[in-house]
Protein backbone atom coordinates (compact mmCIF):
# COMPACT_ATOMS: atom_id res chain seq x y z
CA UNK A 1 0.00 0.00 0.00
CA UNK A 2 2.85 2.58 1.00
CA UNK A 3 4.49 1.90 -1.82
CA UNK A 4 2.00 2.40 -4.25
CA UNK A 5 1.76 5.52 -2.09
CA UNK A 6 5.09 6.32 -2.60
CA UNK A 7 5.00 5.31 -6.41
CA UNK A 8 2.04 7.96 -7.27
CA UNK A 9 3.85 10.63 -5.63
CA UNK A 10 6.84 10.30 -7.61
CA UNK A 11 5.18 9.88 -11.45
CA UNK A 12 2.86 13.37 -10.05
CA UNK A 13 5.92 15.22 -9.57
CA UNK A 14 7.16 14.12 -12.67
CA UNK A 15 4.23 15.19 -14.17
CA UNK A 16 3.90 18.40 -12.67
CA UNK A 17 7.95 18.85 -13.55
CA UNK A 18 7.43 18.31 -17.16
CA UNK A 19 4.43 20.77 -17.04
CA UNK A 20 6.59 23.27 -15.45
CA UNK A 21 9.59 22.86 -18.03
CA UNK A 22 6.88 22.81 -20.60
CA UNK A 23 5.79 26.43 -19.13
CA UNK A 24 8.80 27.54 -19.13
CA UNK A 25 10.34 27.41 -22.58
CA UNK A 26 14.22 27.91 -22.70
CA UNK A 27 17.37 26.41 -24.99
CA UNK A 28 20.62 25.39 -23.50
CA UNK A 29 23.73 26.02 -26.05
CA UNK A 30 26.72 23.49 -26.05
CA UNK A 31 30.02 24.53 -27.47
CA UNK A 32 32.67 22.08 -27.87
CA UNK A 33 35.58 21.51 -30.11
CA UNK A 34 34.17 24.23 -32.58
CA UNK A 35 30.64 22.73 -32.67
CA UNK A 36 28.18 24.84 -31.15
CA UNK A 37 24.86 22.56 -30.43
CA UNK A 38 21.41 25.05 -29.32
CA UNK A 39 18.56 22.81 -28.13
CA UNK A 40 15.49 23.16 -25.76
CA UNK A 41 15.51 22.60 -22.26
CA UNK A 42 13.34 19.63 -22.43
CA UNK A 43 15.49 17.82 -25.09
CA UNK A 44 19.27 18.52 -23.08
CA UNK A 45 17.20 17.30 -19.72
CA UNK A 46 16.22 13.98 -21.70
CA UNK A 47 19.87 13.65 -23.10
CA UNK A 48 21.23 13.77 -19.88
CA UNK A 49 19.13 11.68 -18.42
CA UNK A 50 19.59 8.51 -21.39
CA UNK A 51 23.57 9.49 -20.77
CA UNK A 52 23.29 8.71 -16.99
CA UNK A 53 21.60 5.34 -17.43
CA UNK A 54 24.28 3.97 -20.29
CA UNK A 55 26.85 5.24 -18.30
CA UNK A 56 25.69 3.20 -15.32
CA UNK A 57 25.17 0.37 -17.31
CA UNK A 58 28.24 0.14 -18.35
CA UNK A 59 29.83 0.47 -14.99
CA UNK A 60 27.60 -2.36 -13.60
CA UNK A 61 28.53 -4.47 -16.95
CA UNK A 62 32.24 -3.74 -15.53
CA UNK A 63 32.12 -4.28 -12.19
CA UNK A 64 30.15 -7.75 -12.75
CA UNK A 65 32.82 -8.98 -14.90
CA UNK A 66 35.59 -7.94 -12.66
CA UNK A 67 34.03 -9.37 -9.75
CA UNK A 68 33.05 -12.95 -11.20
CA UNK A 69 35.53 -14.77 -10.34
CA UNK A 70 34.70 -13.66 -6.49
CA UNK A 71 30.61 -14.49 -7.01
CA UNK A 72 31.21 -17.70 -8.58
CA UNK A 73 33.98 -18.59 -5.24
CA UNK A 74 31.49 -17.13 -2.70
CA UNK A 75 28.58 -19.20 -4.77
CA UNK A 76 30.36 -22.64 -4.25
CA UNK A 77 31.18 -22.15 -0.73
CA UNK A 78 27.72 -20.95 0.40
CA UNK A 79 26.67 -24.13 -1.52
CA UNK A 80 29.11 -26.11 0.06
CA UNK A 81 28.01 -24.79 3.58
CA UNK A 82 24.34 -25.52 2.82
CA UNK A 83 25.48 -29.22 1.79
CA UNK A 84 27.22 -29.45 5.16
CA UNK A 85 24.48 -28.13 7.51
CA UNK A 86 22.06 -30.59 5.48
CA UNK A 87 24.75 -33.33 6.37
CA UNK A 88 25.15 -32.47 9.64
CA UNK A 89 21.65 -32.69 10.41
CA UNK A 90 21.29 -35.80 8.70
CA UNK A 91 23.68 -37.26 10.84
CA UNK A 92 22.65 -36.31 13.87
CA UNK A 93 19.50 -37.54 13.13
CA UNK A 94 20.92 -40.75 12.00
CA UNK A 95 22.65 -40.60 15.92
CA UNK A 96 19.26 -39.93 17.24
CA UNK A 97 17.99 -43.05 15.29
CA UNK A 98 20.81 -45.30 16.47
CA UNK A 99 21.85 -46.10 12.23
CA UNK A 100 25.79 -45.94 12.52
CA UNK A 101 26.60 -46.59 8.91
CA UNK A 102 24.51 -42.96 7.44
CA UNK A 103 25.89 -41.21 11.09
CA UNK A 104 29.26 -42.28 9.92
CA UNK A 105 28.63 -41.41 6.50
CA UNK A 106 26.66 -37.93 7.25
CA UNK A 107 29.67 -37.15 9.46
CA UNK A 108 32.70 -37.70 6.96
CA UNK A 109 30.21 -35.52 4.58
CA UNK A 110 30.32 -32.72 7.30
CA UNK A 111 33.62 -32.83 7.61
CA UNK A 112 34.77 -33.09 4.19
CA UNK A 113 32.59 -29.71 3.85
CA UNK A 114 32.65 -27.94 6.52
CA UNK A 115 36.19 -28.61 8.00
CA UNK A 116 36.74 -29.31 11.61
CA UNK A 117 34.26 -27.24 13.74
CA UNK A 118 32.95 -27.79 16.83
CA UNK A 119 29.36 -29.42 15.50
CA UNK A 120 31.19 -31.79 13.04
CA UNK A 121 34.08 -33.18 15.73
CA UNK A 122 30.76 -34.08 18.01
CA UNK A 123 29.24 -35.55 15.16
CA UNK A 124 31.87 -37.70 14.39
CA UNK A 125 32.55 -38.49 17.58
CA UNK A 126 29.09 -39.29 18.33
CA UNK A 127 28.89 -41.58 15.15
CA UNK A 128 31.87 -43.28 16.52
CA UNK A 129 30.55 -44.01 20.05
CA UNK A 130 26.88 -45.66 18.39
CA UNK A 131 29.24 -47.63 15.75
CA UNK A 132 31.60 -48.99 19.22
CA UNK A 133 34.77 -47.06 17.89
CA UNK A 134 36.07 -45.48 20.78
CA UNK A 135 39.28 -45.19 19.63
CA UNK A 136 37.82 -42.68 16.61
CA UNK A 137 35.55 -41.40 19.55
CA UNK A 138 38.54 -40.67 22.11
CA UNK A 139 40.77 -38.95 19.04
CA UNK A 140 37.64 -36.49 17.93
CA UNK A 141 37.09 -35.53 22.11
CA UNK A 142 40.51 -34.79 22.52
CA UNK A 143 40.21 -32.67 19.08
CA UNK A 144 37.44 -30.34 20.79
CA UNK A 145 39.62 -30.62 24.34
CA UNK A 146 42.44 -29.04 22.28
CA UNK A 147 39.87 -25.97 21.04
CA UNK A 148 38.82 -23.43 23.97
CA UNK A 149 35.61 -22.83 22.69
CA UNK A 150 34.66 -26.94 23.00
CA UNK A 151 37.21 -27.60 25.78
CA UNK A 152 34.70 -28.56 28.54
CA UNK A 153 32.41 -30.60 25.94
CA UNK A 154 35.66 -32.76 24.83
CA UNK A 155 36.49 -33.46 28.51
CA UNK A 156 33.23 -34.70 29.40
CA UNK A 157 33.53 -36.93 25.74
CA UNK A 158 36.81 -37.96 27.51
CA UNK A 159 35.20 -38.56 30.75
CA UNK A 160 32.74 -40.96 29.73
CA UNK A 161 35.11 -42.75 27.73
CA UNK A 162 37.03 -42.94 30.78
CA UNK A 163 34.48 -44.64 32.47
CA UNK A 164 33.36 -47.18 29.69
CA UNK A 165 37.01 -48.81 29.74
CA UNK A 166 36.87 -48.35 33.61
CA UNK A 167 39.71 -46.35 34.21
CA UNK A 168 38.57 -43.96 37.32
CA UNK A 169 41.81 -42.36 37.69
CA UNK A 170 42.30 -40.81 34.23
CA UNK A 171 38.47 -40.04 34.58
CA UNK A 172 38.54 -38.23 37.70
CA UNK A 173 41.50 -35.57 36.11
CA UNK A 174 39.14 -34.92 33.45
CA UNK A 175 36.16 -34.33 35.60
CA UNK A 176 38.53 -32.16 38.32
CA UNK A 177 39.80 -29.89 35.04
CA UNK A 178 36.26 -29.99 33.82
CA UNK A 179 35.23 -28.31 37.18
CA UNK A 180 38.35 -25.71 37.39
CA UNK A 181 37.50 -24.58 34.07
CA UNK A 182 33.38 -24.07 34.53
CA UNK A 183 32.47 -24.61 37.98
CA UNK A 184 28.80 -24.54 37.15
CA UNK A 185 29.38 -27.79 35.27
CA UNK A 186 26.71 -30.34 37.04
CA UNK A 187 28.06 -33.62 35.54
CA UNK A 188 31.92 -32.45 36.62
CA UNK A 189 30.71 -31.41 40.07
CA UNK A 190 28.97 -34.17 40.94
CA UNK A 191 31.97 -37.07 39.26
CA UNK A 192 33.93 -35.01 41.02
CA UNK A 193 32.11 -35.55 44.40
CA UNK A 194 31.65 -39.44 44.08
CA UNK A 195 35.08 -39.26 43.76
CA UNK A 196 35.84 -38.37 47.01
CA UNK A 197 32.60 -40.08 48.45
CA UNK A 198 34.74 -43.31 46.77
CA UNK A 199 37.81 -42.27 48.82
CA UNK A 200 36.33 -41.56 52.15
CA UNK A 201 37.68 -37.78 51.65
CA UNK A 202 34.09 -36.48 53.75
CA UNK A 203 35.56 -33.35 53.92
CA UNK A 204 36.21 -32.40 50.29
CA UNK A 205 33.12 -34.03 49.32
CA UNK A 206 30.99 -31.61 51.47
CA UNK A 207 32.84 -28.75 50.51
CA UNK A 208 31.61 -29.38 46.78
CA UNK A 209 28.26 -29.59 48.63
CA UNK A 210 28.63 -26.40 49.94
CA UNK A 211 30.36 -24.99 46.19
CA UNK A 212 27.47 -26.02 44.46
CA UNK A 213 25.25 -24.99 46.55
CA UNK A 214 26.71 -21.27 46.49
CA UNK A 215 26.35 -21.72 42.48
CA UNK A 216 22.60 -21.87 43.12
CA UNK A 217 23.32 -25.77 41.06
CA UNK A 218 21.06 -27.53 43.92
CA UNK A 219 18.33 -25.81 46.40
CA UNK A 220 18.79 -25.24 50.08
CA UNK A 221 16.83 -28.16 51.09
CA UNK A 222 19.03 -30.65 49.32
CA UNK A 223 22.06 -29.47 50.22
CA UNK A 224 21.40 -29.55 53.86
CA UNK A 225 20.53 -32.97 52.82
CA UNK A 226 23.70 -34.01 51.62
CA UNK A 227 25.61 -31.98 54.18
CA UNK A 228 23.96 -34.39 56.89
CA UNK A 229 24.81 -37.78 55.25
CA UNK A 230 28.46 -36.44 54.73
CA UNK A 231 28.46 -35.54 57.83
CA UNK A 232 27.08 -38.85 59.10
CA UNK A 233 29.55 -41.00 57.21
CA UNK A 234 32.26 -38.79 58.50
CA UNK A 235 30.75 -39.47 62.29
CA UNK A 236 30.34 -43.43 61.13
CA UNK A 237 34.12 -43.39 60.30
CA UNK A 238 35.07 -41.47 63.19
CA UNK A 239 32.87 -43.44 66.09
CA UNK A 240 35.60 -46.09 66.68
CA UNK A 241 38.67 -43.46 67.34
CA UNK A 242 37.63 -40.31 67.58
CA UNK A 243 34.52 -40.15 69.10
CA UNK A 244 34.29 -36.44 70.51
CA UNK A 245 34.71 -35.60 67.16
CA UNK A 246 32.58 -37.93 66.09
CA UNK A 247 29.88 -36.81 68.00
CA UNK A 248 29.83 -33.09 67.24
CA UNK A 249 29.81 -34.08 63.61
CA UNK A 250 26.67 -35.98 64.50
CA UNK A 251 24.77 -33.57 66.34
CA UNK A 252 25.56 -31.12 63.05
CA UNK A 253 24.08 -33.87 60.92
CA UNK A 254 21.28 -34.64 63.25
CA UNK A 255 20.31 -30.79 63.36
CA UNK A 256 20.79 -30.23 59.28
CA UNK A 257 18.38 -33.37 58.88
CA UNK A 258 16.52 -34.65 61.91
CA UNK A 259 14.83 -37.74 59.77
CA UNK A 260 18.44 -39.37 58.91
CA UNK A 261 17.84 -42.29 60.65
CA UNK A 262 21.98 -43.17 60.91
CA UNK A 263 22.78 -39.67 62.30
CA UNK A 264 20.53 -40.41 65.26
CA UNK A 265 21.68 -43.77 65.43
CA UNK A 266 25.46 -42.57 66.34
CA UNK A 267 24.32 -39.32 68.34
CA UNK A 268 22.33 -41.03 70.51
CA UNK A 269 24.91 -43.97 71.08
CA UNK A 270 27.71 -41.17 71.83
CA UNK A 271 25.41 -39.11 74.02
CA UNK A 272 24.73 -42.11 75.76
CA UNK A 273 28.22 -42.73 76.38
CA UNK A 274 28.78 -39.32 77.85
CA UNK A 275 25.77 -39.80 80.02
CA UNK A 276 23.88 -37.34 78.37
CA UNK A 277 20.79 -39.24 78.18
CA UNK A 278 17.52 -36.78 78.06
CA UNK A 279 19.78 -35.15 74.97
CA UNK A 280 20.04 -38.39 73.72
CA UNK A 281 16.54 -39.51 74.03
CA UNK A 282 15.35 -36.33 72.30
CA UNK A 283 16.91 -36.92 69.48
CA UNK A 284 16.01 -40.67 69.31
CA UNK A 285 12.49 -39.80 69.60
CA UNK A 286 12.40 -37.01 66.80
CA UNK A 287 14.11 -39.59 64.14
CA UNK A 288 11.70 -41.83 65.54
CA UNK A 289 8.64 -40.33 65.02
CA UNK A 290 9.69 -39.75 61.47
CA UNK A 291 10.86 -43.14 61.04
CA UNK A 292 10.40 -45.88 63.05
CA UNK A 293 13.53 -47.99 62.62
CA UNK A 294 14.89 -50.73 64.60
CA UNK A 295 18.15 -49.56 64.85
CA UNK A 296 16.48 -46.30 66.95
CA UNK A 297 14.44 -48.70 68.82
CA UNK A 298 17.65 -50.46 69.88
CA UNK A 299 19.51 -47.66 70.95
CA UNK A 300 17.08 -45.89 72.86
CA UNK A 301 16.12 -49.18 75.01
CA UNK A 302 19.56 -49.26 76.01
CA UNK A 303 20.67 -45.70 76.50
CA UNK A 304 21.11 -46.42 80.36
CA UNK A 305 23.52 -49.24 81.01
CA UNK A 306 22.30 -51.57 83.73
CA UNK A 307 18.88 -51.26 83.61
CA UNK A 308 16.53 -54.13 83.76
CA UNK A 309 14.36 -55.81 81.34
CA UNK A 310 11.23 -54.30 82.96
CA UNK A 311 12.93 -51.09 82.26
CA UNK A 312 13.35 -51.18 78.63
CA UNK A 313 9.63 -52.74 78.50
CA UNK A 314 8.44 -49.55 79.88
CA UNK A 315 10.55 -47.40 77.53
CA UNK A 316 9.81 -49.97 74.24
CA UNK A 317 5.77 -48.87 75.43
CA UNK A 318 7.17 -45.01 75.20
CA UNK A 319 8.14 -45.53 71.84
CA UNK A 320 4.91 -47.53 70.68
CA UNK A 321 2.50 -44.72 71.94
CA UNK A 322 5.15 -41.72 70.21
CA UNK A 323 4.49 -44.25 66.77
CA UNK A 324 0.92 -44.44 67.49
CA UNK A 325 1.77 -48.10 67.65
CA UNK A 326 3.90 -48.57 64.54
CA UNK A 327 4.69 -51.82 63.11
CA UNK A 328 8.28 -52.07 64.22
CA UNK A 329 7.29 -50.43 67.38
CA UNK A 330 5.53 -53.47 68.17
CA UNK A 331 8.24 -55.71 67.21
CA UNK A 332 10.22 -53.82 69.71
CA UNK A 333 7.90 -54.12 72.76
CA UNK A 334 7.70 -57.49 71.90
CA UNK A 335 10.98 -57.97 71.89
CA UNK A 336 11.29 -56.17 75.31
CA UNK A 337 8.52 -58.30 76.82
CA UNK A 338 10.60 -61.60 75.63
CA UNK A 339 13.68 -60.76 77.52
CA UNK A 340 11.29 -59.74 80.68
CA UNK A 341 9.94 -63.11 80.50
CA UNK A 342 6.20 -61.83 79.35
CA UNK A 343 5.69 -64.37 77.23
CA UNK A 344 1.91 -63.40 76.83
CA UNK A 345 2.04 -59.77 76.31
CA UNK A 346 4.31 -60.44 73.55
CA UNK A 347 2.18 -62.09 72.13
CA UNK A 348 -0.54 -60.07 72.48
CA UNK A 349 1.50 -56.95 70.91
CA UNK A 350 2.15 -59.13 67.79
CA UNK A 351 -1.56 -59.99 67.49
CA UNK A 352 -2.70 -57.19 65.16
CA UNK A 353 0.18 -58.51 62.91
CA UNK A 354 -0.65 -61.49 62.50
CA UNK A 355 -4.38 -60.97 60.89
CA UNK A 356 -3.08 -60.85 57.26
CA UNK A 357 0.21 -62.24 56.13
CA UNK A 358 3.00 -61.42 58.98
CA UNK A 359 6.45 -60.60 57.67
CA UNK A 360 9.59 -62.51 57.96
CA UNK A 361 10.37 -60.36 61.29
CA UNK A 362 7.22 -61.13 62.99
CA UNK A 363 7.20 -64.87 62.40
CA UNK A 364 10.76 -64.75 63.86
CA UNK A 365 9.62 -63.09 66.64
CA UNK A 366 6.89 -65.36 67.48
CA UNK A 367 9.38 -68.79 66.71
CA UNK A 368 11.55 -66.82 69.40
CA UNK A 369 8.73 -66.36 71.87
CA UNK A 370 8.08 -69.72 71.28
CA UNK A 371 11.15 -71.37 71.67
CA UNK A 372 12.03 -68.79 75.21
CA UNK A 373 8.93 -70.21 76.53
CA UNK A 374 8.65 -73.83 75.36
CA UNK A 375 12.17 -74.28 74.37
CA UNK A 376 13.92 -74.45 70.82
CA UNK A 377 12.72 -77.67 69.47
CA UNK A 378 9.19 -76.93 70.22
CA UNK A 379 6.52 -77.61 67.35
CA UNK A 380 5.47 -73.83 67.35
CA UNK A 381 8.66 -72.51 67.09
CA UNK A 382 9.73 -74.52 64.41
CA UNK A 383 6.01 -73.85 62.34
CA UNK A 384 6.91 -69.69 62.68
CA UNK A 385 9.92 -70.13 61.36
CA UNK A 386 8.67 -72.18 58.13
CA UNK A 387 6.59 -69.74 57.40
CA UNK A 388 8.89 -66.46 57.98
CA UNK A 389 11.08 -69.04 55.09
CA UNK A 390 7.65 -67.88 52.40
CA UNK A 391 7.20 -64.52 54.43
CA UNK A 392 6.82 -61.34 52.56
CA UNK A 393 9.74 -58.68 53.74
CA UNK A 394 10.38 -56.22 56.14
CA UNK A 395 11.51 -52.83 54.71
CA UNK A 396 15.29 -52.40 54.48
CA UNK A 397 17.98 -49.78 53.19
CA UNK A 398 17.24 -50.51 49.67
CA UNK A 399 19.71 -48.51 46.86
CA UNK A 400 19.78 -48.79 42.58
CA UNK A 401 18.69 -52.59 43.35
CA UNK A 402 20.60 -53.82 45.94
CA UNK A 403 19.01 -54.34 49.46
CA UNK A 404 21.19 -54.13 52.67
CA UNK A 405 21.06 -54.39 56.07
CA UNK A 406 23.29 -51.45 57.34
CA UNK A 407 23.31 -48.05 55.72
CA UNK A 408 25.74 -46.80 53.55
CA UNK A 409 26.28 -42.85 52.46
CA UNK A 410 26.30 -43.84 48.99
CA UNK A 411 25.37 -46.51 46.83
CA UNK A 412 27.61 -49.55 45.85
CA UNK A 413 26.61 -49.76 42.23
CA UNK A 414 26.89 -46.54 41.26
CA UNK A 415 28.18 -44.24 44.09
CA UNK A 416 25.11 -41.73 43.93
CA UNK A 417 25.27 -40.36 47.84
CA UNK A 418 22.06 -40.71 49.93
CA UNK A 419 20.98 -43.44 47.85
CA UNK A 420 19.89 -45.93 50.42
CA UNK A 421 15.91 -45.61 51.52
CA UNK A 422 14.44 -47.46 53.98
CA UNK A 423 11.69 -49.48 52.50
CA UNK A 424 9.91 -52.45 51.51
CA UNK A 425 11.95 -53.98 48.69
CA UNK A 426 10.31 -55.74 46.15
CA UNK A 427 9.16 -59.29 46.97
CA UNK A 428 11.63 -61.82 46.41
CA UNK A 429 11.00 -65.72 47.49
CA UNK A 430 13.55 -68.52 47.58
CA UNK A 431 13.67 -70.99 44.83
CA UNK A 432 14.08 -74.74 45.97
CA UNK A 433 12.67 -75.19 49.36
CA UNK A 434 15.80 -76.84 50.33
CA UNK A 435 17.84 -73.74 50.56
CA UNK A 436 15.49 -72.74 53.47
CA UNK A 437 15.90 -75.60 55.59
CA UNK A 438 20.05 -75.60 56.95
CA UNK A 439 18.66 -71.78 58.18
CA UNK A 440 15.60 -72.65 59.90
CA UNK A 441 17.84 -75.42 61.42
CA UNK A 442 20.19 -73.43 62.59
CA UNK A 443 17.81 -70.37 64.15
CA UNK A 444 15.96 -72.71 65.65
CA UNK A 445 19.02 -73.98 67.16
CA UNK A 446 20.27 -70.28 67.94
CA UNK A 447 16.65 -69.64 69.76
CA UNK A 448 17.23 -71.84 72.89
CA UNK A 449 21.29 -71.60 72.85
CA UNK A 450 21.59 -67.88 73.13
CA UNK A 451 20.57 -65.27 76.27
CA UNK A 452 18.41 -62.44 76.02
CA UNK A 453 19.69 -60.31 73.87
CA UNK A 454 21.01 -56.97 74.93
CA UNK A 455 19.94 -55.43 71.16
CA UNK A 456 16.38 -55.03 71.31
CA UNK A 457 14.38 -54.36 67.93
CA UNK A 458 16.37 -56.20 65.11
CA UNK A 459 15.88 -59.85 64.18
CA UNK A 460 18.04 -61.93 61.28
CA UNK A 461 16.95 -61.80 58.13
CA UNK A 462 17.49 -63.99 55.41
CA UNK A 463 20.90 -61.76 54.22
CA UNK A 464 23.87 -62.13 56.51
CA UNK A 465 24.56 -58.51 58.76
CA UNK A 466 26.46 -55.89 56.50
CA UNK A 467 25.82 -58.17 53.20
CA UNK A 468 24.72 -55.90 50.17
CA UNK A 469 22.90 -58.48 47.60
CA UNK A 470 21.58 -57.64 44.32
CA UNK A 471 17.47 -57.97 43.48
CA UNK A 472 18.54 -60.18 40.43
CA UNK A 473 20.72 -62.41 42.54
CA UNK A 474 20.77 -65.90 41.03
CA UNK A 475 18.64 -68.53 43.02
CA UNK A 476 15.38 -65.90 43.23
CA UNK A 477 12.75 -65.47 41.72
CA UNK A 478 11.55 -62.20 41.34
CA UNK A 479 7.23 -61.85 41.20
CA UNK A 480 6.47 -59.27 39.16
CA UNK A 481 4.55 -58.11 36.04
CA UNK A 482 6.33 -60.87 33.32
CA UNK A 483 7.53 -62.99 36.14
CA UNK A 484 6.43 -66.29 37.09
CA UNK A 485 5.64 -66.29 40.97
CA UNK A 486 7.05 -68.74 43.00
CA UNK A 487 4.11 -70.87 44.96
CA UNK A 488 3.46 -69.74 48.57
CA UNK A 489 3.82 -72.14 51.19
CA UNK A 490 0.41 -72.53 53.34
CA UNK A 491 1.35 -73.91 56.99
CA UNK A 492 -1.00 -75.61 59.25
CA UNK A 493 -2.57 -73.56 61.48
CA UNK A 494 -1.22 -72.20 64.78
CA UNK A 495 -2.46 -73.41 68.29
CA UNK A 496 -4.44 -70.99 70.30
CA UNK A 497 -1.37 -70.47 72.63
CA UNK A 498 1.05 -69.20 69.81
CA UNK A 499 -2.60 -66.56 68.29
CA UNK A 500 -4.66 -65.61 70.63
CA UNK A 501 -7.94 -65.93 69.19
CA UNK A 502 -9.01 -62.38 70.74
CA UNK A 503 -5.82 -60.16 70.79
CA UNK A 504 -6.21 -57.15 72.78
CA UNK A 505 -4.01 -54.50 71.65
CA UNK A 506 -1.68 -52.78 74.48
CA UNK A 507 -2.43 -49.26 73.12
CA UNK A 508 -5.02 -48.88 75.03
CA UNK A 509 -3.31 -47.41 78.03
CA UNK A 510 -3.79 -43.75 79.16
CA UNK A 511 -1.32 -43.05 80.92
CA UNK A 512 1.44 -40.64 79.71
CA UNK A 513 4.41 -41.72 77.81
CA UNK A 514 7.52 -42.64 79.95
CA UNK A 515 10.31 -40.79 79.12
CA UNK A 516 14.12 -41.06 79.78
CA UNK A 517 15.06 -38.31 82.41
Amino acid sequence: MWRALVFLALLALAAYGAVWIADHPGTVNVAWNGYDVQMSLAIALTGVLVAAIVVALIWAIVTGVIGLPASISRSTRERRRNKGLASLSRGMIAVGSGDPLAARRHASDAERLLGSQPLTLLLKAQAAQISGDRDAAERAFRSMADDPETRVLGLRGLFVEARRREDETTARAYAVEAARLAPSVTWANEAVMEAHCADGDWSAATETVERRASLGLMDKHAARRQRAVLLTAAAQSNEAGAPDTATEQALKAVKLAPDLVPAAVIAGRLLARRNDLRKAAKIIEAAWKATPHPELGRVYLNLRTGDSARDRVARAETLAKLSSWDPEARLVLAQAATEAKEFGRARETLAPLLDDRPTVRVCRMMARIEAAEHGADSGRSREWLARAARAPRDPSWVADGVISERWAPISPTTGRLDAFVWKTPPEILMGPEEEDAPAAEAETASLAAAPPAASVGTTPTALPAGTMTPASKPGFLETGAGTAAAPSVSPAPASASAIPPAPVPPGTPTERPRRIA
